[in-house]
């Protein structure tokens, strides 16, 4: 997938301008067919404006607290065939270069099944894909639908034949340390 990215900055004077004009690829994971990365922007602090619109570099695919990433992911339908163990440690290798840090926070014995300190907003641009949580819990999106994941631990299945893709808005977030009551978000 290749699509057309606008940038807006400012000028010396503070002047609204046109920073770029570019045709962004997505990246893919070998081992993964139909897996697609497309890294729109993002970046390990807050932004200050003005600023020129550069792109900040950033490597981890999970941003820190105060950062944030948006790219659109395509999901393949489910595969049948199983990979060999083999396999499976180059397709690890793969998608470390294409979304460094992603694989750690994989569980071996859950695959897909993930946590993140992140709240991510995202919106399905087509096709369908189930959100699955901990406790086995699955709902299924579409086109259309929208969702806010905040940082819980869950899966994405895409039990179709047709490839899904989301638009997604992520974004570093603070956890408390395990055993802090949940009662002071309700207050």
């Amino acid at each position: 997938m290749v699509t057309r990215r606008i940038v807006t900055g400012h000028s010396a004077q503070s002047k609204a301008v046109f920073a770029s004009d570019t045709q962004i690829a997505a990246d893919t994971v070998r081992g993964f067919p139909g897996l697609e990365f497309l890294r729109l922007w993002g970046a390990d602090q807050l932004p200050n404006f003005p600023d020129s619109g550069s792109a900040s570099s950033y490597k981890n695919y999970f941003p820190p607290l105060g950062g944030f990433r948006f790219l659109i992911l395509t999901f393949p339908p489910s595969q049948a065939q199983r990979l060999t163990a083999e396999e499976r440690a180059a397709a690890y290798v793969d998608l470390e270069r294409v979304a460094p840090g992603l694989g750690a926070h994989m569980e071996p014995n859950n695959p897909g099944m993930h946590t993140s300190d992140t709240i991510d907003f995202g919106y399905v641009i087509s096709g369908s894909i189930w959100l699955e949580l901990d406790d086995g819990a699955q709902k299924e999106l579409h086109a259309g639908d929208t969702f806010v994941q905040n940082g819980t631990r869950h899966a994405w299945r895409n039990k179709s034949s047709e490839p899904c893709k989301i638009l997604v808005v992520v974004i570093g977030a603070h956890r408390e340390p395990s055993g802090v009551s949940l009662v002071r978000a309700h207050r």
